[in-house]
């Protein structure tokens, strides 16, 4: 089977790759080992966050850094036996976090987040899933006044990037949200953003879509990759595929592959958990909703999802569902939150760089391109993803500038 392109990996964002360039004529083939959006895009929180220009740092204050030194956090937790894998990653995040390093990576993000949501609606009207959609936004709350406050402010602050919020104290917050129980300060709504009732559902549309533009989808084996004549070739359940041109979207898997190919990238690996339950009483909540006690909660398809924080884990590391537990019970009280749905946790690896931008581009030999590291972002920048590679890969002026996103920045 030759091809114009092979695009190893069948989440959100290698799905989204492998429709832009169809979109531009390219004959594609899309390559995983499962189903489409069966891995990290299975588990996300669903939202589609436009108004997510400050990516999460390393935090710089000791008291936080005590905090979760203990490692008791809903918010954030680690394997003592990744420490030292993850001490490369862990202290270039670090330092990236720094006020100044961020206040850049901050300005670079907002110009690629602010085409989150209109790179999504023609796929999603393309692919007939408006209905799994929300339009309503989502919102952040708070349990004390003194952090509602400096939300408000850091809302405020962010008017810059064009973001719109809706600043709700406890009164408003209890009118417009009945199904809470929690006392609650207050909350930041965000109005931008969208959400997804079923992110694989959607994943699944978009490979709909991607098909009915004459791509295909086979399953196969990514980490046989290798450079063949004057271009790639993998092997699939079909035999095997040659293409000019090869695309690494594997997520938390692209760093395998690309250690076997001879480049070390300092990536590292944040996993989370999400259990669903069924709603107790007969008001639930009308949209997404972070609470500051570290979790999510979620109305999906599937029932209320509560997702947790971060886990600083190595890939293959058995599960452990310490912040699922801890946060069950507080999520259960504030948001009536019934019997658990799920059989057991769902736990999934996020793929993140330590400056928080994502790799998009060209990986340095012929033919080969990136597109990977989206840690928290993955669902939100995948089209936008997919417009920015396809672009650059079919030789059009890309829409916003790649180079803060280059692979070139580690080395």
């Amino acid at each position: 089977m030759k091809m114009d392109a092979v695009v190893l990996g069948a989440g959100i964002v290698g799905v989204s790759v492998a429709i832009h360039l169809a979109q531009r004529g390219r004959s594609v083939v899309l390559i995983d080992r499962g189903g489409a959006g069966e891995q990290t895009s299975f588990g996300n929180a669903g939202l589609i966050q436009r108004e997510g220009v400050a990516p999460h740092l390393f935090p710089q204050d000791l008291q936080t850094l005590l905090s979760y030194a203990r490692n008791q956090s809903t918010a954030m937790r680690y394997q003592w036996r990744a420490l030292p894998r993850l001490s490369r990653f862990l202290l270039h995040y670090w330092w990236s976090s720094r006020p100044t390093a961020y206040q850049a990576i901050v300005a670079d993000y907002a110009k690629f987040i602010a085409h989150a949501v209109s790179e999504h609606a023609p796929l999603i009207e393309a692919a007939g899933v408006g209905h799994l959609i929300g339009r309503a936004g989502w919102m952040e709350v708070y349990r004390s006044q003194a952090s509602f406050r400096a939300a408000q402010q850091e809302a405020d602050n962010h008017a810059c990037f064009g973001l719109e919020h809706r600043s709700l104290d406890a009164t408003a917050l209890q009118r417009q949200e009945p199904a809470i129980a929690a006392p609650l300060a207050g909350a930041i709504h965000w109005t931008q953003p969208w959400t997804v009732r079923d992110p694989l559902a959607l994943t699944q549309a978009y490979l709909g879509l991607f098909r009915q533009l004459g791509g295909q989808f086979v399953r196969g084996d990514a980490t046989t990759l290798r450079p063949a004549g004057q271009g790639w070739e993998v092997d699939t359940e079909a035999g095997a595929v040659a293409a000019r041109d090869a695309v690494i979207a594997l997520g938390p898997w692209s760093d395998a592959l690309l250690r076997r190919l001879g480049r070390r990238l300092p990536l590292g690996i944040k996993r989370g958990y999400h259990m669903h339950y069924a709603q107790r009483g007969e008001t639930a909540i009308s949209m997404p909703i972070y609470d500051e006690a570290g979790f999510l909660v979620a109305p999906m398809l599937g029932g209320i999802r509560l997702t947790t924080g971060a886990e600083f884990a190595l890939l293959g590391a058995p599960p452990n569902p310490a912040q699922l537990d801890s946060a069950e019970p507080i999520a259960a009280a504030s948001y009536n939150l019934g019997a658990r749905l799920d059989p057991k946790p769902w736990m999934g690896a996020r793929p993140c760089t330590p400056d928080m931008k994502p790799i998009i581009g060209p990986e340095g030999r012929p033919g080969l391109w990136l597109a990977l590291g989206h840690a928290h972002h993955g669902l939100t920048l995948g089209p936008a993803t997919g417009r920015l590679l396809g672009e650059m890969m079919t030789g059009e002026t890309p829409f916003i500038d790649p180079a803060p996103y280059a692979v070139t920045r580690f080395g």
